[in-house]
């Protein structure tokens, strides 16, 4: 397994202790990685610099590849999200979210295994908003052809690749029919020209997240623009069991960033309570991808590894709090390292 540097940005709240369990799981399955360790967020500006300091973003330009705990981004007010603006920065247009049900995480649903894929750097999120009058203010969505395009390529090949059999887009293009019309029309050519093997199918929005309620199994890969992608993205972890157990990944073309995708719960920092397990899933989809893009299956069988050794604890009732167990953090940590073999 040739060595690799990744950046790794531990986050705000209970970042830096989560952070802290994944770095020393990864130790213990052997992988090879080499962590240089980067600010952003909160800490950053602690440190008396900005919120990602040109240092992170260079570093993170280096080596391609980087790893990242919760930052905090105040609501409504204040500086604007770590998340999006490192998504501009390096156009990671794509943001993945395997949700798998999860052993000895009892929920509704005992089999659900879906990928969201959402378009990451348009929709309203392209923040473009001004006041238009006092007490009147507008946000624009944005979609363009070539973002509309891009991102159902890499849905439908990544579907292609993964064996996975249909492509479903929910959207609202009966109300939104340029934008929304735009991001499904572009889905459509796409499966027609280049993957007529993959079943594709399409739903209104709130339609289509009613029979995710109802059913779960119906789905199998989800494409979504930006805005309904973050809100399904959430839902779906629902079903599951929550954020603290589902990874996600932003991918562009050069560079991608593994991150926790539930928040820095500053109430329990530093209380060695965190749960760990999905910024650790999130290693994993890290170490999936090195060995894609490497070509060197000892990646794989590194991440392979920790998520039986994951899975096994779970099972066996060895969970934090949030999940019903008992355990603290480094007690998780420890419980996944003593099953690694």
């Amino acid at each position: 397994m040739k060595r690799q540097e990744i950046a790794l940005i531990k986050g705000d709240g209970i970042g830096p202790e989560i952070t802290d369990a994944v770095v020393a799981i990864l130790a213990a399955a052997g992988a090879a990685i080499d962590w240089i360790p980067v600010d952003a967020g909160l800490s950053a500006l602690d440190h008396g610099t900005e919120l990602i300091p040109q240092h992170t973003l260079d570093t993170i330009g280096r080596v391609k590849v980087a790893l990242k705990g919760p930052c905090t981004t105040p609501v409504g007010e204040g500086f604007t999200s770590v998340n999006v603006r490192l998504r501009k920065a390096f156009n990671l247009y794509a943001a993945v979210r395997p949700v798998r049900s999860v052993p000895g995480v009892g929920t509704r649903y005992s089999d659900v295994d879906l990928v969201i894929i959402r378009e990451n750097t348009e929709g309203l999120y392209s923040g473009v908003e001004n006041e238009v009058t006092p007490g009147v203010v507008m946000s624009m969505k944005v979609a363009t052809e070539n973002g509309c395009r891009r991102i159902a390529k890499w849905a439908f090949r990544y579907a292609n690749r993964k064996g996975r059999g249909r492509v479903s887009v929910l959207h609202k293009a009966n109300i939104m029919k340029m934008t929304d019309g735009l991001f499904l029309k572009c889905a459509e050519q796409v499966h027609e020209t280049d993957y007529p093997n993959i079943e594709f199918q399409t739903a209104i929005i709130d339609a289509g997240c009613m029979r995710l309620i109802q059913d779960p199994a119906q789905f199998d890969v989800l494409l979504l623009e930006n805005l309904y992608g973050d809100v399904v993205s959430d839902l779906c972890a629902g079903l599951v069991g929550g954020l603290g157990v589902v990874p996600g990944a932003n991918y562009g073309d050069d560079e991608a960033i593994f991150e926790a995708v539930h928040g820095s719960a500053p109430d329990i920092a530093g209380q060695n309570i965190a749960n760990p397990l999905a910024l650790l899933m999130s290693a994993v989809m890290m170490l999936n991808y090195l060995s894609e893009k490497n070509q060197d299956d000892a990646y794989a069988d590194c991440g392979a590894r920790i998520r039986d050794a994951y899975d096994a604890a779970l099972r066996a009732g060895e969970s934090t709090r949030d999940l019903g167990g008992s355990l603290n953090t480094q007690e998780f940590a420890d419980a996944v390292i003593a099953r690694l073999g």
